[in-house]
Parts: structure tokens; sequence; C-alpha cells
């Protein structure tokens, strides 16, 4: 067994110019027709831990977001081809911007392998050639996690931590890129409008080598929650991607992550105290209030989480990428964990090397 320990050098995170939350807030609540139910989406949004929301989606021409009249969803909802379109014209761009983010932290150079995930568009030549080719990657061995959901950062962070544990020499770009924003959907019922609030875009690359600084990347682990299949699902759509997301899932994952031996099964340890780190998707106020009471966290265990939740919303697989990102340099060792479809359970042991 190789003794090599992968570890993740640097973070740049990025995300578009445009902030559409406060935008969405007002055209949601004018698709609820009943006041009270209006009432009750108004506070919810308020309660929802999140501030901004960032999207790619061009301003219309007084300035205002996709949502207000003139914008990409003002009319008949874009069919999922100019939702595509949009998709192999932005995402690229936004990964680059985040690659340019890693390289003001650490050299990006001499790579050997690319990981990317998204989850949140089509297109070939995939983005992985597209961001190769971009970035001027000759002979780089390329590898593409797609339609994972929410925890696809774990999987291509344990694709990078397989690489460098058994080619210590190679030095891994890892690379998210998700577009949230191209997948509105026009809802008029308030739990569809609440899922929609949660979503937005954002694109984050890392660098994984085995020297050995940055957030060492130890003991992956995978979960499925019995019976859950259908709690999260992604279906492709003829107006873009629709998701579904169960008002169970929060209950669901708080009473797994209380019992020990789901615990041990994940990340070997069933008492949380021994944890000294948690780095947990934000998928939204709803799942970190569940993880934190399932655990018995204190009130700060999840404060980089909420951090990111507050500042950019859940940008699917990017969001653990820029929790880790803001762990960097602080990390002690600890849990990263995501949820995704299935209703599974993907993350990995970490530790802090300085």
């Amino acid at each position: 067994m190789t003794d090599v320990r992968a570890c993740i050098n640097a973070i740049g995170c990025a995300v578009p110019a445009q902030d559409m939350h406060a935008s969405f807030i007002q055209w949601a609540g004018r698709q609820l027709d009943n006041p009270r139910e209006r009432q009750l989406f108004l506070r919810m949004a308020e309660r929802s831990g999140i501030d901004h929301r960032w999207c790619v989606l061009p301003p219309t021409a007084e300035g205002g977001s996709p949502v207000d009249p003139g914008g990409f969803y003002s009319g008949a909802m874009p069919p999922t081809s100019l939702r595509m379109r949009c998709y192999a014209d932005h995402a690229p761009a936004l990964a680059l911007e985040a690659v340019a983010r890693l390289k003001e932290k650490v050299a990006v150079e001499r790579i050997s392998h690319l990981v990317v995930a998204s989850c949140t568009g089509f297109v070939a030549p995939g983005i992985d050639q597209i961001i190769a080719q971009r970035l001027g990657l000759q002979g780089v061995e390329r590898t593409l996690v797609g339609f994972m959901g929410c925890y696809a950062a774990v999987a291509a962070l344990r694709t990078a931590r397989h690489i460098v544990r058994s080619e210590p020499e190679a030095r891994v770009l890892v690379v998210t890129v998700e577009l949230s924003s191209l997948h509105f959907q026009p809802e008029r019922q308030i739990e569809r409008l609440l899922m929609m609030l949660q979503f937005a875009d954002g694109a984050a690359a890392a660098l994984v080598t085995a020297e050995g600084s940055g957030i060492a990347i130890d003991r992956p682990f995978s979960f499925n929650l019995t019976d859950s299949a259908e709690l999260i699902r992604w279906e492709i759509g003829d107006s873009g991607f629709v998701m579904h997301l169960s008002g169970e899932v929060p209950g669901r994952i708080q009473t797994a992550l209380g019992v020990p031996a789901i615990r041990r099964a994940m990340w070997g340890s069933d008492d949380p105290a021994e944890i000294q780190d948690w780095a947990v998707h934000a998928g939204g106020r709803s799942i970190l209030d569940a993880v934190e009471h399932g655990l018995g966290l204190g009130n700060d265990a999840l404060a980089s989480s909420r951090s990111v939740l507050a500042r950019f919303g859940n940008m699917s697989s990017s969001t653990l990428m820029f929790i880790l990102g803001d762990r960097l340099g602080h990390a002690r060792q600890g849990v990263a964990l995501a949820f995704g479809p299935g209703l599974a359970a993907e993350g990995f042991r970490f530790e802090g090397m300085g």
C-alpha cells in the first residue's frame, strides 16, 4: 500500500458578475397568486441564509436580471437546446476564470491530468477538452465527471487522489463549473420556488499533487441511504434540467447522521467530537441545520459552509470546493461531506498540512 498523500495545494474560485438573488425573490413572489403563500415565501427567503447568488446570463438592456422583462426568462421558457448553447458559451469562460484565480496562488504548470466535474450542461467536444485546449494543455489525460450533482466535487477530488497516489509525480488540475441559473422553471408552487431559490452559478479550480502543503485528502467514502432513490433526482426536460428535491431530505440526513454505525461506515468514527473540522456542502440552510443537529455539533462548526451559502448560494458541485478553499490555511483533521442524487453521501477525511 502506498504511503503517498495527495494534497489540495490551492483552490481558486470564480462567480459571474450579476447578483440575481433579490430579483429572483421578487419574481418568484409574483408567481404566487395566494397572498398568504406569497408572504410565507418571502419569510422563508429571508430565513434562507442566502444573501447573494450570481449568474452568467446577461443583464437586460436596462441592467435588469434574467427574470426581469426583456431577460432570458421573460416570455416563453427557453428550450433545452438554447440553454445548452449558453452552457457551451459561458461554462468554459467561468472555469478559466477560476483557473486564473488559482494561478494567483500557486504555479499551475506541468499539469499531467485534468479532472472536470459539471452536471448543469452537456457539450461535445466536452468541456474538459475545451478547457484543456484553451489552457494549451497538450497530451494531458482528461476525466469528465458528469451529472452527479452536488457531490461531484468529491468524485473529482477522489479521482485526483487516486491518480497522485499511483503516480506521485502527477500534477492534477481539478475544475468544477456549474451554471444552475440555466435551469429555472415556470413554477407556481411554493415548494418548487423555494428549491430554485437555493441555486446559483460558480466555478472552482484546485491543484492536487503529492507535495505536502494545503489539505491532504484521506479515506474517501460513499454511502447510499436506504429507500431514498426518489428523494433527489434530475431529469432532462424540454425546457432545461428539472430537479426533484423532496422535503424529506433534511430529516432523512439528520436521522442517518444520528446513527453511530452509519458514521463509522462513512468516516470511521462514531463520535463527532473526535472530528476537529468540517467542510459540509452548503445545500441549503435546512441541510446544514440537519447535519449540525444530527451530529450534535456546536453553533460554529459549520461556519465556513454557512458563509459560502450566504455569499454564493448552492453552486452544486462547486460549493464544496469553495468551502475547502475557505478552510485552506486553517484546516485541521476533518471530514468533507456532500449529499446528492440517490440520496447518497460522498466525502473524505482530510488534514490541514500548513
